[in-house]
């Protein structure tokens, strides 16, 4: 039983609500041209498609309002980002060489995010009348 299990919601609550915020900016990014602008080279399916995933995606996560249809669907796009975008380009399937560190470990935060649900601190909840 760990030091922070009775914090255990909270902190969960916390990391959905943060990955959801930080996968919504990179929605912005790719959409809106903020944050330094569009990626150079990205083809349109990327920009539109993807950032669209990940701008609408982060949002239900960042609000837990349908969290784990969206997480689900976050997963499979940072699958196939990782795959298209690291993997593919150099043949290396390992993160820390095809630098994909980042689109792996959204992959799978979205993945306990699909299982787990909005929690509290969510749109959800507060459609069910949930306290906390």
């Amino acid at each position: 039983m760990g030091f922070l299990k009775p914090h255990a919601e909270r902190i969960y609550a916390l990391l959905r609500i943060m990955t959801g915020f930080m996968f919504m900016l990179h929605g912005m990014q790719k959409l809106f041209g903020l944050f330094g602008g569009v990626p150079p080279g990205a083809p349109p399916f990327i920009v539109y498609g993807a950032g669209t995933i990940e701008f609408v995606g982060g949002v239900l996560v960042l609000l837990g309002l349908f969290a784990g249809p969206a997480a689900f669907i976050s997963s499979g796009t940072m699958a196939v980002a990782y795959f298209m975008g690291h993997v593919a380009p150099n043949g290396n399937i390992l993160p820390i060489v095809n630098q994909g560190e980042l689109a792996a470990l959204y992959c799978f935060v979205f993945l306990y995010i699909a299982a787990h649900g909005s929690g509290i601190w969510s749109v959800d909840a507060a459609r069910r009348g949930t306290k906390s």
